[in-house]
């Protein structure tokens, strides 16, 4: 079926169209945060100033390593559970995904309250664990309905030669179907990572002295405390949101391939 010079022109239309109403908010705290004004230098050194004055070191490397636990514990866990829920006929397999289900429908903000008492009678508040545990809860119940659904779409000829060859369970996950996996992996850590990234709430309540403040907490912080200083507010929000931006722009290849792939498997 071939597209008309017409409709192609209109398809650019429509997807330039797009790109500006995405962009265009993202122009804007840039444009905000390098102009100089009564409150900020502007240029590059607004975000030298936003990075010292609100101690974005510190809050960005308590966000760095609470995603790197998130992200690694609930993706390895999503990938296990994935894989038994998708390729084995197991007891009780649809009762189980059922719950992984029930998990995404219940909102954190239902939960958070009873959450900190649970966790202040083990003694877990104001710890790293008290802010990752839950992220990584929340994180495995999509993540397990993800790889789930990519493991049933799995090429069964390839895992059927794999176990003709000898390969158990273990080694066709990690040698077969992971490696040809990659886009879904990828897709799953990226979304991961970006929710845990941005999370308010969880690291608000879990530690209330704020010794495991996140990065969303200190610019709500900065805020606060620069409220007629737009352009710091922009640099602080650009700083923030860097690594999110970062690691999508690594990682979109497979990101639009995993999104794309699930989206037809579904």
């Amino acid at each position: 079926m071939t597209t008309s010079r017409g409709e192609r022109a209109a398809n650019y239309v429509v997807l330039v169209a797009f790109a500006v109403f995405a962009l265009a908010p993202i122009a804007v705290v840039l444009v905000t945060a390098l102009s100089p004004s009564t409150t900020s230098p502007g240029g590059l050194s607004v975000f030298v100033q936003a990075w010292s004055e609100g101690s974005f070191s510190r809050y960005m490397l308590t966000s760095a390593t609470v995603a790197i636990v998130v992200v690694s514990i609930a993706v390895l866990a999503s990938m296990l559970a994935g894989y038994a829920l998708g390729t084995m006929d197991t007891r009780g397999g649809s009762v189980i995904f059922a719950l992984f289900l029930l998990g995404l429908m219940v909102p954190a903000e239902a939960i958070v309250v009873p959450l900190f008492y649970d966790m202040r009678a083990l003694g877990l508040t104001n710890t790293l664990w008290a802010v990752a545990l839950p992220q990584i809860a929340q994180s495995i119940a999509f993540g397990t309905y993800w790889m789930r659904a990519y493991f049933r779409s799995a090429p069964r000829p390839v895992m059927e030669a794999a176990r003709l060859d000898g390969a158990g369970s273990w080694r066709t996950l990690w040698s077969v179907l992971v490696p040809i996996g990659r886009p879904a992996v990828v897709t799953l850590v990226l979304l991961v990572f970006m929710w845990t990234w941005n999370e308010f709430l969880i690291p608000l309540v879990m530690s209330p002295n704020g010794d495991f403040r996140t990065a969303p907490l200190a610019l709500a912080i900065f805020k606060g405390q620069h409220v007629q200083a737009t352009g710091l507010l922009a640099a602080a929000a650009v700083l923030v949101a860097l690594p999110v931006v970062v690691l999508y722009l690594f990682l979109q290849r497979h990101f639009i391939r995993g999104m794309v792939e699930g989206a037809i498997r579904e």
